[in-house]
């Protein structure tokens, strides 16, 4: 899963970043302090992977991950070169998702790029230039395509229909992922890599005193309607990183929160993109691996190795909590918690597999 970071010079996404990867890169009080995009690979919290780690006595421990690109601060006219540009939002257009992250909080001591902060006037500036970035992507394609129907209607003229569609949602200011597009019209489109048609997660960047006010969270939620949104306080996330596990819980517990950001924030890319993940076990390795929702047995096989899926026979699973519960695979399988599954099996994300192939 790669997600990538947008907003404004100076709303918190480089340390918002820092605080999330545990990287250093830099955050400075002035547009563009982030020149070449960043990319930071985070381990997925995952508690189950200790617990057999313990019950296997596993050498190894290794968690699913997600990567997060931060790019420099798109202003007003990014679309036609403005600040840094358009090399910029090419550094996102490989990602899976899009964090829109918005400044929502007062500090004179921190300079905001159009004087204040003001969420909604910064979400449409942000959004106007990935619209007008798209926008420039169509017209090149609706070019083509006025001689390729000419040519070609039966295949040139679907692709047209869907083209002339999305400009039209474009022109008006929508996202292309807000035109209920069908799986076909996706299809048409699919590589032009659509900054707008990505999905989008907005991460308000607030005071500490606001993470757990709920009318503060309505009010910014009704900015986005329909679209996820987590409230983080990029300074007390860095802080977070630096506290042992128990001080950290304890400092999440006094601001009312339950779960830092960053496992706010990649609990939602999971679920936005339809994502989930199962475990593997043995005394060499404990593993988390990344599928989609829906992912059949042979499928879960290739994303190990495409030979695992090419020779799938059948996968061996058990419940997580029943193997813990177990104590061992082997007491698991005597009380009649492990079960034997075939190519039409339908993965889920408490599954502990063990995969038979022949190649």
């Amino acid at each position: 899963m790669k997600i990538g970071i947008v907003g404004l010079p100076n709303v918190g996404k480089s340390t918002l970043f820092n605080a999330l990867t545990k990287n250093n890169v830099l955050a400075a009080n002035y547009p563009f302090a982030t020149i070449e995009p960043n990319v930071g690979i985070v381990p997925v919290p995952d508690e189950r992977l200790q617990r057999l780690a313990e019950l296997y006595d596993a050498k190894k421990v290794v968690p699913a991950t997600v990567s997060f690109v931060d790019i420099a601060g798109i202003v007003r006219g990014a679309s036609k070169g403005e600040g840094l540009g358009n090399q910029f939002l090419s550094n996102i257009r490989e990602c899976h998702a899009i964090v829109q992250v918005v400044r929502a909080f007062d500090d004179s001591n921190v300079t905001h790029v159009d004087g204040s902060a003001d969420p909604q006037r910064d979400i449409e500036t942000i959004n106007t230039e990935l619209i007008l970035a798209d926008l420039q992507s169509l017209e090149k394609r609706q070019a083509r395509l006025a001689g390729e129907v000419k040519s070609n209607p039966k295949t040139a003229g679907p692709v047209k229909a869907t083209v002339d569609l999305v400009m039209k949602g474009l022109d008006e200011g929508k996202l292309a992922s807000q035109l209920g597009l069908s799986d076909d019209q996706k299809e048409h489109i699919r590589d032009l890599q659509f900054l707008t048609a990505k999905p989008f997660i907005f991460v308000f960047n607030v005071n500490e005193t606001d993470l757990a006010n709920e009318a503060k969270r309505e009010e910014l939620a009704a900015l986005v309607p329909g679209l996820p949104i987590i409230l983080v306080c990029a300074k007390v996330e860095a802080e977070l990183m630096e506290l042992p596990d128990d001080e950290a819980a304890e400092l999440l517990a006094d601001l009312g929160q339950k779960r830092s950001g960053l496992q706010q924030l990649i609990a939602q890319g999971y679920q936005t993109l339809g994502l989930q993940s199962y475990l593997t076990a043995g005394p060499k390795e404990v593993r988390a691996w990344t599928v989609p929702a829906g992912a059949t047995a042979p499928q879960a096989a290739g994303v190990i190795h495409t030979d695992f899926e090419k020779g799938f026979i059948r996968a061996e699973v058990v419940q997580y909590e029943d193997l813990v519960s177990a104590g061992s695979l082997a007491a698991a399988r005597a009380a009649g918690k492990a079960r034997l599954e075939g190519k039409d099996y339908v993965m889920r994300p408490d599954d502990v597999v063990e995969f038979r192939f022949n190649v």
